[in-house]
């Protein structure tokens, strides 16, 4: 997986770090979804949610021309990402 970095979108926010995002993605547990908006959907922009290998939940919104990766946004999972995401790991791994 191959991330375009050059004049990100956005600063990072502590406690994250371009690593942890780069992580999140993969992630095996990692959820990926394609909004159903309209302005979001035209532009083919995506989102994911996935850990870092230090632990931390990170929300990221991307485009990706399907080889590269580009970070639009990415901040730390709120309460209600967090449960969404363990409910769809617990899911999986039952």
């Amino acid at each position: 997986m191959e991330f375009d970095w050059n004049n990100s979108p956005f600063d990072f926010e502590e406690p994250l770090s371009l690593r942890d995002v780069e992580e999140s993605f993969e992630d095996p547990f990692a959820i990926r979804l394609l909004p159903d908006s309209g302005q979001l959907s035209e532009h083919s922009r995506y989102f994911n949610l996935g850990h870092s290998a230090s632990g931390v939940g990170i929300f990221s919104l991307y485009r990706t021309n399907g080889k590269i990766f580009r970070v639009i946004q990415a901040r730390a999972f709120t309460p209600q990402e967090q449960f969404f995401y363990d409910r769809s790991k617990d899911k999986t791994l039952s």
